[in-house]
C-alpha cells in the first residue's frame, strides 16, 4: 500500500496529478504509524523534562545511543502519582504517532513504572485505586489540623535522620510544644505492622494531637513499608490527625494519599504540624489587644449605666426637702379644694334658705294675710268648716285677735 492509496482509503484526498502537499503526507504517515503500530513497554531515562501549565508532560526518552520525543497528556499524568525527574529510568507504555505540524515522530505515553519494578509500581495502583474507590483519599475527608497542638507524635525509627530533623526543626520554631516519639522500623519485611502498631500506641494513649508519620528518602523498595494496606487503613481510621512525610518531595506513597496532610519531606512535616512560637506569641498579641478594647468598651458602658443610676439617686436631707416640697403643694392644693367646697355649699344653703324664707307662711302674713285656726287648733280653710258662736284665732304678721262667729257665707 502506498501513501496515496492510504490516504484514499482514509477519505483524504490528493491532487489530480497524485502530488501530495506537507499536510497531507504527514496525516497519511501518522494514521500509518498510529494503525500499523501496536502499544508497546518501552525503557529508558527522562530527559528534557517539562510541566506544561496545562498540566501536559513534555519529555524525551533516552538510552545511550537514541532518543525520541514523548508527550504524556494531562489526564494520564495526574493518575501517575509522582513527578519523573531527568535520569531517572522507567518502563513507558506508549503508542507510536507523528506531531503532523512539524513531521516529528514521538510517542504518546499512557502509563509508566519504574524500570525493573513493574510488579511493585502496578500493585501501588492497585491499591491507590481500591482505596480511592472507597473514598479513603477523597480530599473532603481530611480534617484540618490543630493549628495550636499541646504535643506532637512523631511516628518512624530512633535512628532515622527523619527523627533528627523534626526534632530540631521543633525546638527551633516551636519550643514550648512537647514531642512525643513511637518508635518503629522504616525498612523491612516486618516494618509497615510495626508501623501499624506504633500508631495504635499512639492512639491508645491520646496524648498528642498531631502524629507525624516520617522517614527520609529511598528506593522504591526502601519505602514500600509505607505502601502497606493496613497502615493505610490505620492512618484514615486515625481519630488524631496525621501528616505523612515520607521520602523527597518526588516520592509519593499510599501513607501520603490517606493522610490528612502530605508533606514533601521530614523536615516539612515538622514544619507544616503547628504554628511557630513567633506565630503564637502574634496571635496571643492579636487576641490580648481584642480582649483589652473588649474589656474597654464593657467598662465604659458600665460608667455610663453608673453615671446614670448616680444622677437618679438623692442625699437623704434632699429626698425629706423634696418631700416637704411636696406635702405643702399638696397641703395647699387640699385648701384649696375645701374653700371652693364650702363657698359651693354655702351658696347652695343660701339658694335653700331664699326658698325657704319664700315659703315662710309668715312672710306672706306680712303681706296682710292671716292664719285662721278653729276651736281645736286646726287651720281654718273653708268658712263652711265653721259654725255659728264658735271662737276662731286669728293670726296676723304681728299679733294675734280671737272672734266669734256670727255669720258664714259660702
Amino acid at each position: 500500500m502506498n501513501f496515496s492509496d492510504a490516504d484514499g482509503l482514509r477519505g483524504g484526498s490528493s491532487s489530480p496529478d497524485g502530488v501530495l502537499t506537507v499536510s497531507q503526507l504527514n496525516r497519511q504517515v501518522a494514521r500509518l504509524l498510529e494503525s500499523g503500530f501496536p502499544r508497546v513497554w518501552v525503557c529508558g531515562e527522562v530527559s528534557n523534562f517539562t510541566r506544561a501549565a496545562s498540566g501536559h508532560w513534555y519529555f524525551s526518552i533516552k538510552d545511550e545511543s537514541a532518543a525520541v520525543r514523548a508527550v504524556m497528556f494531562r489526564g494520564r499524568a495526574q493518575a501517575v502519582g509522582f513527578v519523573p525527574q531527568p535520569g531517572e529510568r522507567f518502563e513507558f507504555r506508549v503508542q507510536v504517532s507523528l506531531y503532523e505540524p512539524r513531521g516529528d515522530y514521538q510517542v504518546q505515553v499512557e502509563a509508566l513504572r519504574r524500570a525493573g519494578r513493574g510488579d511493585l509500581h502496578e500493585a501501588f495502583l492497585r491499591l491507590r485505586d481500591r482505596l480511592a474507590a472507597e473514598g479513603l483519599i477523597d480530599p473532603a475527608r481530611r480534617r484540618p489540623l490543630a493549628p495550636m497542638p499541646r504535643a506532637v507524635g512523631v511516628v518512624t525509627s530512633l535512628a532515622a535522620a527523619a527523627l533528627r530533623d523534626v526534632l530540631s526543626v521543633m525546638a527551633r520554631r516551636a519550643p514550648h510544644v512537647r514531642v512525643v516519639v513511637y518508635p518503629a522500623p522504616v525498612q523491612g519485611r516486618e516494618a509497615a505492622a510495626q508501623l501499624c502498631d506504633a500508631l495504635a500506641l499512639a492512639i491508645a494513649r491520646a496524648e498528642v494531637d498531631t502524629l507525624l508519620l516520617v522517614r527520609g528518602g529511598g528506593s522504591l523498595e526502601d519505602l514500600w513499608s509505607f505502601n502497606d494496606e493496613a497502615l493505610a487503613r490505620a492512618i484514615a481510621a486515625s481519630p488524631i490527625p496525621v501528616v505523612s512525610g515520607v521520602g523527597h518531595e518526588t516520592d509519593f506513597t499510599i501513607a501520603d494519599f490517606v493522610a490528612d496532610l502530605r508533606a514533601p519531606t521530614p523536615t516539612a512535616a515538622a514544619e507544616l504540624c503547628c504554628d511557630s512560637h513567633a506565630a503564637c506569641e502574634d496571635r496571643l498579641r492579636g487576641a490580648l489587644g481584642a480582649l483589652a478594647v473588649a474589656q474597654r468598651r464593657l467598662l465604659d458602658r458600665g460608667a455610663m449605666r453608673l453615671d446614670k443610676a448616680a444622677a437618679q439617686l438623692v442625699s437623704p436631707a434632699q429626698r425629706l426637702r423634696l418631700q416637704g416640697q411636696r406635702l405643702t403643694a399638696a397641703t395647699q392644693r387640699l385648701h384649696a379644694a375645701l374653700a371652693h367646697r364650702m363657698e359651693s355649699r354655702a351658696a347652695r344653703l343660701a339658694a335653700v334658705h331664699g326658698r325657704l324664707e319664700a315659703l315662710d307662711p309668715r312672710g306672706v302674713l306680712g303681706r296682710g294675710y292671716a292664719i285662721v285656726r278653729g276651736p281645736s287648733g286646726a287651720i281654718v280653710k273653708n268658712a263652711l268648716d265653721l259654725n255659728i258662736g264658735e271662737r276662731i284665732d286669728v293670726e296676723f304678721g304681728t299679733g294675734r285677735a280671737q272672734a266669734d262667729i256670727v255669720r258664714t257665707d259660702a
